[in-house]
């Protein structure tokens, strides 16, 4: 079998930043799948399942009532390394035609109070296995750090 594109990546040299992880074509549509790295792996503890989570919902939340992008957004979602998430967007795109965006959602989770949407048992299977309080510490550690900082090095997968 051949080895896919994620696992082509040199996770060896792999920092946080905002990826192309791949491009799929369907007919005249291409879609564009981000890798949000927010860790650099191997190298830095994983986050835990219940920060993940909360970022999941209010991530995805936030996108999909985004004026701009709403329509265009396929999929938002953890990976299983636990060192980022995955971002499908419609349209053949580069990180850097999504910065604004990805920086509009983590402060929108960096300033979230209340309920995390959808943490009911009616809304969801896991709905007790949320940390909204270190879902905000990683989205301004991966803002300070990373997405306010943001060059092309980082938005550039490296050999």
């Amino acid at each position: 079998m051949e080895k896919i594109a994620s696992f082509q990546v040199n996770h060896l040299v792999l920092e946080p930043g905002i990826y192309v992880s791949r491009k799929d074509r369907f007919k005249d549509v291409t879609l564009t799948t981000f890798d949000l790295r927010m860790t650099t792996p191997n190298k830095e503890p994983v986050m835990n399942t219940a920060e993940v989570h909360a970022i999941e919902h209010l991530g995805a939340t936030f996108l999909r009532n985004e004026s701009h992008w709403k329509d265009r957004v396929v999929y938002f979602g953890p990976m299983g390394c636990r060192t980022g998430f995955y971002m499908i967007l419609e349209g053949d795109l580069a990180p850097a035609d999504v910065v604004g965006l990805v920086r509009a959602m983590f402060e929108f989770i960096l300033d979230f109070e209340g309920p995390v949407p959808g943490a009911s048992p009616r809304d969801c299977g896991n709905y007790q296995d949320m940390n909204p309080d270190m879902a905000r510490w990683y989205a301004r550690r991966y803002l300070r750090n990373t997405i306010y900082v943001i060059d092309e090095r980082h938005m550039n997968y490296a050999e």
